[in-house]
C-alpha cells in the first residue's frame, strides 16, 4: 500500500506541474524541441526528486540507526542489500509513475496551448 501511494503522489505531482508548465512546453515545442524530448524533461524532473528524497532518506536512516535497530529482527537498519532493494524499488515506481505525465506533455499541441491564452 504505501509503495501505490508513493507512486499516485508521484504522478499527482509530476501531472500538476505539466498543468502549470504546458504554456512553457508548447512555446518548447513550437521551437522545435520534440516531443522525446519533452519526455525526458519530464521523467528527469521526477528522477531528479525521487533522488533527493533517496539521499535525505539515507541519511535519515542511517542517523536513526539506533531508534530502529530495536523495531528490526533479523535484518541490520543500514543492511546494504535492503537499502540498495528499496532504492532500486523506488527508482522503478518513480519511472513507471512520471511515464504517463511525460507522455502526456509530450502530446501537448503548441499551437492549441499558445492560442489558448
Amino acid at each position: 500500500m504505501p509503495l501505490a501511494l508513493t507512486a499516485l503522489g508521484i504522478y499527482g505531482v509530476l501531472a500538476y506541474i505539466i498543468q502549470q508548465r504546458r504554456r512553457e512546453i508548447g512555446i518548447r515545442m513550437a521551437l522545435g524541441v520534440s516531443g522525446r524530448q519533452v519526455t525526458r524533461l519530464v521523467m528527469g524532473q521526477g528522477i531528479a526528486s525521487v533522488f533527493v528524497g533517496i539521499l535525505l532518506g539515507l541519511l535519515g536512516s542511517v542517523g536513526l540507526s539506533r531508534v530502529a535497530a530495536g523495531f528490526l529482527r533479523g535484518v541490520k537498519p543500514t543492511d546494504p542489500a535492503t537499502l540498495a532493494t528499496v532504492v532500486a524499488l523506488l527508482v522503478g515506481v518513480t519511472l513507471v509513475a512520471s511515464w504517463l505525465p511525460a507522455r502526456e506533455a509530450a502530446g501537448v499541441d503548441p499551437l492549441k496551448t499558445l492560442n489558448s491564452e
